[in-house]
């Protein structure tokens, strides 16, 4: 395989791992980005052999003059490598210090060297825990099945963190494989028109409808069709967090196998004899038959 034709980053589209080719690659141009995105094992462990490096670049550097550090033992490496994680970390010296001239000038570049550092490392530290996130549930099926006599496609979501997200808006769009007059196969993205978009406070489950009309691109649709075009329904979430007072969002993907026909959602908001309401997360993803009496689905 030539340079050109490397293989990429793994895309993850739904259900289905996409491998790009010839795509320069981002690397150390990308940084940051790759900083955020990094798990935080892979993430501490880059810190962790940045600063052993470092280290013994400067320990290398100090031993090139035996008078450099006062104190220290000649030619011991040990002695340079941990004056030199006391000055990148400007922590101060004990028995050791610089001596020479030369000690004093690569113990400035080291020290001015590890305030850079520090303050990178806890930029992206705060960057990684400051980010702020929805923890959104989505239902692991979609169903179709009769809302108020139509054919209706629905999911559902909970906010687990059960605070308030503020004007949630939820979107959800088909994508799926379709041929042009021309005889061009092309993968097309269709909007799907929902009963309610928009919700003033999102604290607790909101199930999503679209009614299959005359116009909907799934007019007509069937677990056979949608399948063979390799159909993907993708929602995203967005809305404004109170606890965090930032724009948070949320985002997932149903294959075309993950649809359900003629089944609906059990009902996971309950009351007892007492009156006390309940939100039973244990029933979230559960089905029944489309034709079972049930009560409003949407919360």
């Amino acid at each position: 395989m030539s340079a050109k034709a490397r293989p990429g980053r793994q895309i993850r589209i739904g259900k289905q791992d996409i491998i790009p080719l010839g795509a320069p690659p981002g690397g150390f141009r990308d940084l940051y980005h790759l900083s955020l995105t990094a798990s935080w094992p892979a993430f501490l462990g880059c810190l962790a052999l940045a600063h052993l490096s470092l280290n013994t670049f400067f320990a290398l550097l100090y031993l090139m003059d035996e008078n450099a550090i006062a104190n220290a033992r000649p030619g011991s490496f040990a002695d340079a490598f941990f004056f030199s994680v006391e000055t990148l970390a400007t922590v101060g010296y004990g028995n050791m210090n610089p001596q020479s001239f030369y000690g004093h000038v690569i113990a400035t570049i080291e020290i001015f060297t590890g305030m850079v550092s520090i303050a990178m490392t806890t930029g992206l530290i705060f960057g990684r825990f400051a980010r702020a996130r929805a923890r959104i549930l989505f239902s692991r099926p979609m169903t179709v099945t009769e809302f108020d006599g139509q054919p209706t496609l629905m999911f559902r979501l909970a906010n687990q963190r059960h605070n308030e997200i503020l004007e949630a808006s939820v979107r959800l769009r088909l994508v799926r494989r379709e041929t042009s007059v021309e005889g061009i196969e092309m993968r097309r993205i269709h909007d799907l028109v929902l009963l309610r978009q928009q919700t003033p406070v999102f604290s607790l489950s909101w199930t999503v409808m679209h009614v299959i009309g005359p116009g909907s691109p799934l007019f007509a649709a069937t677990a056979e069709n949608l399948r063979e075009a390799d159909a993907l329904f993708l929602v995203t979430v967005e809305g404004m967090d109170i606890t965090f007072a930032q724009t948070v969002h949320a985002r997932h993907s149903y294959a075309a196998d993950d649809v359900k026909w003629n089944q609906r959602f059990v009902d996971v908001l309950r009351t007892d004899g007492t009156g006390q309401s309940y939100l039973d997360y244990h029933r979230f993803h559960d089905l029944l038959p489309g034709d079972t009496p049930h009560g409003a689905p949407e919360r």
